[in-house]
């Protein structure tokens, strides 16, 4: 029984085309911002402004938003925390990726994650390189899942928040959440 859209679309084994299968996760999902930063405030924190502003015009929600200062003590415990916050689905972590001293992001929020998803580290990397050139394989962004969420750790900068949330995750969000729920 083959439709005349999908020749194959009810055969065993086969898989439905990539905008159906990506068509299957829920459209507004509720996510969570942590911006970890030593100097900024809710009122000058633009990055964490930025992703806001984006995944609303995508049509999510936002659920909880903190400005933490980047000790991974503290960092880790806000993503503890938001791990068990009934409906929310994903949390969107900003600053503190890069390798100075007080960069400690990736550390706190790395150990945490249960299940890496490297591809979006390595996308994000070269798709920064593009842009910035060599100086792209000093990040280290980073996403994965937690506590039934899906993680992002992106750079703090204005642009790199742009590139990722533009380019990976807003695109791809629903299906990693309606991915995560089965």
């Amino acid at each position: 029984m083959s439709s005349p859209h999908h020749p194959h679309a009810h055969e065993p084994g086969h898989q439905p085309p990539l905008a159906e299968h990506k068509a299957r996760g829920p459209v507004s999902i509720e996510c969570g911002i942590i911006t970890c930063s030593d100097t900024r405030t809710p009122e000058t924190d633009k990055s964490g402004q930025l992703i806001r502003e984006l995944l609303t015009q995508g049509g999510h929600r936002i659920g909880a938003y903190h400005v933490v200062k980047d000790e991974p003590v503290e960092v880790r415990e806000l993503v503890r925390q938001l791990g068990v916050r009934p409906g929310l689905d994903a949390l969107i972590v900003n600053g503190g990726t890069g390798i100075s001293r007080r960069d400690s992001t990736f550390e706190a929020v790395d150990g945490l994650l249960e299940k890496r998803l490297p591809g979006f580290g390595e996308l994000f990397r070269y798709l920064s390189y593009k842009e910035i050139g060599s100086p792209a394989m000093l990040s280290r962004a980073t996403a994965g899942l937690y506590q039934g969420k899906v993680l992002f750790s992106i750079p703090g900068s204005s642009g790199a928040v742009r590139l990722a949330m533009e380019t990976l995750i807003l695109p791809e969000l629903p299906h990693i959440v309606g991915e995560m729920r089965k």
